[in-house]
């Protein structure tokens, strides 16, 4: 179902419309993984590349405010429920997601809160550990725009390049550009991983 709502969307992208969604669409991501806002920036940037619309500026914008907003919603549903009270929390993939959220959280806040934007579950599990722990409201608010314009504007410049290297073929270009951004958000993970294995916790 949300695959064929980001292929309607996608088709309709020359509709004003079409960014109200993509903002609805970015501030769900923020706390509901299973919306795909991501690939949905993407595949704007890169029809925008060959039919002018949606303008690429208002499109970087409008993602990023969705996606701080997104995520400061974790980040209060972290606050008020803490990270062990629903089900799916406690699941295993969930629970090594939010301890290690945690552990980053502790000893390198603001790094982790920009690049674990990339990662779909990682940054709801970060922005929940923040709220759950308490992290000051107004540095998390900071960082979640600039950490909304950085993942923003990476998604657009995806979108752009695969859309001038395949101009010719919209599809093919929206396709080449959304697993590019999810071999950057796997390479971001990845480097994570090894960055908090070999850097000690203080």
């Amino acid at each position: 179902m949300l695959e064929g709502l980001n292929a309607a969307l996608l088709a309709a992208a020359d509709q004003p419309w079409v960014l109200l969604a993509l903002f609805a669409f970015c501030v769900l991501d923020g706390f509901f993984p299973p919306v795909p806002s991501e690939s949905l920036v993407v595949g704007l940037a890169v029809i925008s590349v060959s039919a002018g619309a949606p303008d690429l500026w208002l499109l970087i914008l409008v993602a990023a405010a969705g996606a701080a907003i997104g995520d400061n919603i974790a980040y209060q549903i972290g606050r008020t429920v803490g990270t062990r009270r629903f089900r799916w929390m406690r699941t295993r993939k969930a629970e090594a997601a939010f301890a290690r959220a945690d552990e980053l959280l502790a000893t390198r806040g603001a790094v982790i809160i920009i690049t674990g934007r990339h990662i779909p579950l990682g940054r709801v599990a970060i922005s929940m550990g923040a709220g759950a722990t308490a992290m000051h409201r107004p540095t998390f608010v900071f960082l979640t725009i600039i950490s909304g314009l950085v993942w923003a504007g990476l998604a657009v410049g995806v979108g752009v390049l695969a859309g001038h290297w395949l101009g010719h073929n919209p599809l093919l270009g929206i396709v080449v550009a959304i697993l590019a951004a999810m071999a950057i958000g796997l390479v971001v993970d990845r480097l994570m991983a090894w960055w908090s294995a070999r850097t000690p916790v203080v």
